[in-house]
């Protein structure tokens, strides 16, 4: 693929971790992804969940997938053979297949008897092999602390924890950070939070307030300005393959992500 050609600055990896489900983090890994491309930022959307919903959330059809993370991280095949260019601006993406449910007893296996092989580092091992082409990587971590988000977290640079504007808001995130914590000391020292960031926020409520406060008050400049709203719009988008920008461009979901993105590449200084 031509587009991939190597540039002169190493990408920033930031993984999109948090084990709870529907805290709006595979919404916000695409729409992140795609709103960095569409401020001109060569983005690649790594779908690291079997489910596969961010790989069908850029339009791509799972059925018709040769390769995908799944043959990447079983030493099936190269980085660039599976990256697949999207139809939105600046946007890639490594898809996953439902293959990947049964990659952590393989990826075990795989190490028994091999001294070399680390299973824990395998994605790492592998986006480095592109991390020079892409300004961003964004990785969408399965909702457990498995061995794909370990992956996950020993690959990237920093992660961004999505947190929904409910009442048990907090409730497992000293759990994430002492695997950040462990990750860090085991896999990756260098590994950072990049940021925290408020979703699903409902403005009629005084609860959401009062957790947005809360959330602020413990993660303090870690949190994002940029709160996501809670919109039909965009748990609609996903369903049609498009991102909200493409979906429904004049959305305060497009805005909100646009404002995300121009947040993070604010903080990263590129």
């Amino acid at each position: 693929m031509k587009e991939l050609e190597k540039g002169d600055k190493m990408g920033k990896i930031i993984a999109f971790v948090n084990q709870k489900g529907g805290v709006g983090k595979t919404t916000s890994s695409i729409n992140l992804a795609a709103s960095l491309g569409l401020l001109g930022k060569k983005t690649l959307l790594v779908d690291l969940d079997p489910q596969g919903n961010s790989t069908t959330g850029v339009g791509i059809n799972k059925s018709e997938l040769k390769k995908s993370l799944y043959e990447l991280l079983t030493d099936r095949a190269e980085t660039k053979e599976v990256v697949v260019k999207t139809k939105f601006k600046n946007l890639y993406t490594i898809p996953a297949s439902i293959n990947l449910a049964g990659v952590d007893m393989e990826l075990m296996e795989m190490s028994k008897g091999n001294k070399d092989f680390v299973a824990q580092l395998q994605l790492k091992k592998y986006l480095s092999e592109v991390s020079d082409i892409f300004d961003y990587i964004i990785l969408d971590c399965p909702p457990s602390l498995g061995l794909i988000t370990t992956n996950a977290l020993a690959a990237a640079n920093s992660v961004i924890i999505p947190v929904q504007c409910e009442f048990f808001a907090l409730e497992g995130i000293m759990q994430l950070l002492n695997s950040i914590m462990i990750a860090q000391k085991k896999l990756n020292p260098e590994l950072d939070i990049e940021g925290v960031l408020l979703t699903m926020l409902d403005n009629r409520t005084n609860l959401g307030l009062e957790v947005v406060e809360d959330i602020k008050s413990y993660f303090k400049e870690k949190v994002y300005d940029t709160i996501i709203p809670r919109l039909v719009r965009l748990s609609e988008a996903p369903s049609h393959g498009k991102p909200i920008h493409a979906y429904d461009p004049k959305s305060r979901g497009t805005e909100a992500y646009l404002n995300l993105a121009k947040e993070v590449i604010e903080r990263n200084g590129k």
